[in-house]
């Protein structure tokens, strides 16, 4: 219990403040306060859920559970009702398709019930981004899912964790965050899912959403949003409740003198799709653009995105997509430009019906 209570030190709450939150916030099993909205908590570990090894930087990634996360944070239980389950307890790198579809069902089936309101996944930072987009086109609701995670781990000095739950917390709990699709937040900024990357390693905020810039923000606990977002109806929704995998699909990276060789493996292995993280605006090495071709010759389906952070990837500049049967990624980087390509091959295997997916989100 010392840990906690210095968790809840270090998230501004003196003892006498923590006992009165938690006798006058905490529900017992199955009671509800009225009026109060109903959250659910789907934990999957990461640096959020992780805990010092040694006196440096040293830490393990999933560790705590999800109980000892909610009870770290007892000015949750003044915001909502909670309810919480344990999806999986790993560090993000370790993030797998399996669990995306596990969480797309589970998600789908909490927002379903009348019972539930929004719901809040904890998550690392090294694959938050990927696992909020493929969640943003797999989820069909209205009400709020908001990501959240933590680049400091519980005991660090300046710990992120508590205060980034709190904030997902209260961004789920207002009733404007809803049908605004998959949120994340972090470190006091609201993001879509769509626009939002890891931008450092280890400073904090380590996100950010180069093209659009954060939805909102939270100051004082108060929600401000920036922007007022209406999902188009056109916004691509895919599901997955049947799906027990996803098509293979790799990235290709760009960089000076690069390689055909990951292209060739890609094929020998049988993938359905590839992305070319290019230079610049989606350009290619020559090498790797007549690999490509011969990719997509074969009916494997190519996007071009870029290593570039911001910008777009846009159709037929530097490159001839139309002659190479390429896709155009356009706003998405190349690990969302993936996810997109993995749902939409459930689909099709038509470049120019894919391309039409990728405009449309």
């Amino acid at each position: 219990m010392a840990f906690f209570d210095k968790l809840k030190r270090m998230m501004g709450f003196s003892s006498a403040q923590a006992t009165r939150e938690e006798g006058t916030g905490k529900l017992e099993p199955g009671e509800k306060i009225r009026g109060r909205p109903r959250i659910h908590v789907l934990a999957t570990g990461g640096t959020i859920a992780g805990r010092l090894v040694s006196t440096g930087p040293r830490y393990r990634a999933g560790v705590l559970g999800i109980e000892a996360l909610l009870d770290a944070v007892p000015a949750l239980r003044g915001l909502a009702d909670l309810s919480h389950e344990q999806v999986a307890n790993i560090g993000s790198q370790d993030m797998d398709e399996s669990i995306w579809l596990n969480l797309a069902r589970r998600v789908n089936e909490l927002l379903a019930s009348p019972d539930v309101d929004g719901v809040v996944i904890t998550h690392g930072t090294d694959t938050l981004e990927e696992t909020a987009c493929f969640l943003d086109l797999a989820v069909d609701s209205v009400k709020p899912v908001v990501l959240v995670g933590a680049t400091r781990p519980a005991g660090a000095l300046g710990a992120d964790g508590p205060g980034n739950l709190l904030d997902a917390v209260t961004v789920t709990a207002n009733p404007a965050s809803s049908g605004r699709g998959v949120l994340v937040v972090m470190h006091g900024s609201l993001f879509e899912a769509r626009d939002i990357t890891k931008v450092s390693s280890s400073a904090l905020p380590a996100f950010a959403a180069p093209n659009s810039g954060p939805l909102g923000q939270l100051v004082d606990g108060r929600i401000h949003y920036g922007q007022r977002t209406v999902l188009s109806p056109k916004r691509p929704c895919f599901d997955v409740s049947r799906l027990d995998k996803l098509p293979p699909v790799g990235i290709v990276y760009g960089h000076a003198g690069a390689s055909a060789l990951p292209i060739k493996a890609m094929l020998d292995a049988g993938y359905r799709g590839i992305v070319s993280a290019g230079v610049g605006s989606g350009n290619l090495h020559r090498d790797v653009l007549a690999a490509l071709a011969d990719a997509s010759g074969r009916g494997v389906v190519v996007v071009r995105a870029s290593r570039v952070p911001s910008g777009l990837t846009l159709r037929n500049v530097e490159v001839d997509d139309n002659r190479f049967g390429f896709v155009a990624a356009g706003m998405l980087n190349p690990q969302k430009a993936r996810v997109l390509l993995q749902l939409a091959l459930t689909r099709t295997r038509k470049p120019e019906e894919i391309q039409k997916v990728f405009d449309s989100y």
